[in-house]
């Protein structure tokens, strides 16, 4: 790859569809000590981290459910 007078890049297309990097999705671009590397910008907080740590103790969850369920 060359990068172009106007520092534009050619992502091979095979690179595109495999990383999902089509239409107008935003890339962001992090310097490491190798270089840089370059991934699709998140939108949002991914759901699994909003509720990632919410339980302050260890349970166990058949008790859990037995409980909810009035057993």
């Amino acid at each position: 790859m060359r990068i172009s007078e106007r520092g534009q890049i050619t992502i091979p297309k095979f690179m595109r569809e495999r990383f999902g990097l089509n239409g107008d999705v935003e890339v962001e671009l992090k310097p490491t000590s190798d270089g840089l590397v370059i991934r699709k910008r998140s939108l949002g907080e991914h759901p699994v981290d909003s509720v990632l740590g919410i339980l302050k103790h260890p349970s166990n969850t058949d008790e859990y459910i037995e409980r909810v369920r009035g057993r």
